[in-house]
């Protein structure tokens, strides 16, 4: 549906220049959504989608451990829309405190990345509200370290930003004024809480991204945050139990179209277009996801069994496995510490491993050797490559 400009254009001066920054009108959209048989049908979809992927813990032994790396997935994906060029196992190798095979700023913000979802996820489960207190803690983590950090992490900007170009009057948009930030988060927050009315959680998800990437709040990390707001929606509400959805692979994949249909929203009202991307993104990634889960498990049981052949060995090598299982690249110190068992065991049960090509050792040194559970990091990393 055409509905017009959503919002209105307001005329600033900014780094001595006139531009036209654009305000949202706030949502829900008017008039409301025209949900065709199609778009319906999608969005059900979508929804049944999401419910196969909550319970793909029941395909898994211990959700826990795959929940570990596919948190860390999503975070080198969203952070490669924004140009880092950190890898999965980059970041595996930072938190191991190892030095990584990038610039050690582009492995710190996939880092911050996590640790701002996980401090969303804590506060959301201790009974905190999705509010605009929040967003600002989870901004301030995202930006703690790094090349963000003197972007004043935790604030709502109180200068112009845009997107695109080198300066306002050449920008692909501006977002609003500085000074109407506090209004236009306030009426999202209001939304997002069913003020003025209850939008069900799959469109308020959809909406509530656009809004919030419209308004582009901070002074940088908006992208990111943005993304993470889905996930910790349908988290809060109920709708997953776990962060296992990452739109940032289908985002990256489509990024023009993706951008395109921002566009749409704002300056024709083309609220449909939009929702049937986010259904196709929706639908796409959550059976995705349970495909990967379903790799995953079949190759832990596959390697178990092999495992198992080992006879007095095996129950030292299995749960050397299993730990692998969390952290697919470890040294052998940090799986002694993590096992509980003796440096000789671990080393006894690595040899093991490597001999049945389940493990590959990445360095060569005498002590806190490296090695990767290959098979495991491979299936995850489907979708994170960088380019060549």
């Amino acid at each position: 549906m055409q509905r017009g400009v959503q919002g209105e254009y307001l005329t600033i001066s900014t780094v001595g220049e006139t531009a036209r920054a654009f305000l949202p009108a706030p949502l829900p959209p008017t008039p409301g959504i025209a949900w065709s048989a199609t778009l319906r049908d999608k969005f059900d979809r979508a929804l049944i989608a999401l419910g196969r992927l909550d319970s793909v813990s029941v395909l898994l032994p211990d959700a826990t451990l795959f929940l570990y790396t596919y948190v860390r997935k999503e975070a080198v994906l969203s952070s490669m829309i924004e140009g880092t060029q950190s890898s999965l196992s980059d970041l595996l190798l930072l938190e191991l405190e190892q030095e990584p095979g990038v610039p050690l700023a582009d492995a710190r913000e996939v880092s911050n990345y996590v640790a701002a979802m996980e401090h969303g996820l804590e506060r959301l489960q201790e009974g905190f509200p999705l509010c605009l207190r929040l967003f600002r803690e989870v901004h301030g983590i995202l930006l703690s370290h790094g090349r963000g950090s003197t972007q004043t992490p935790g604030e709502f900007r109180r200068s112009q930003n845009w997107i695109g170009g080198t300066r306002p009057g050449n920008a692909a948009f501006v977002p609003p004024p500085p000074d109407h930030i506090q209004t236009c988060m306030g009426q999202l927050e209001l939304f997002l809480h069913d003020t003025p009315e209850a939008t069900p959680v799959l469109e308020k998800a959809a909406l509530a991204h656009v809004q919030f990437e419209t308004i582009h709040p901070f002074l940088d990390g908006n992208g990111r945050l943005g993304r993470l707001l889905i996930t910790l929606l349908l988290c809060e509400q109920k709708v997953l139990s776990a962060p296992m959805l990452y739109l940032s692979l289908y985002f990256k994949t489509h990024r023009a179209r993706y951008y395109e249909l921002l566009n749409g929203v704002r300056t024709t009202g083309d609220w449909e277009s939009w929702l049937d991307f986010f259904a196709d993104a929706i639908i796409h990634t959550a059976t995705q996801a349970v495909d990967t889960a379903q790799q995953l498990l079949f190759l832990a049981k596959t390697d178990q069994t092999r495992i198992a052949s080992l006879g007095r060995a095996a129950p030292s090598a299995l749960h050397v496995h299993r730990t692998l299982m969390e952290r697919p690249i470890v040294t052998s110190g940090w799986l002694t510490q993590k096992t509980a068992m003796t440096a000789t065991t671990v080393n006894k049960s690595l040899k093991h491993l490597e001999q049945l090509n389940i493990v590959k050792e990445l360095t060569a040194h005498r002590r806190n050797r490296l090695f990767c559970y290959a098979g495991y990091l491979d299936i995850l990393n489907q979708g994170t490559e960088l380019p060549a």
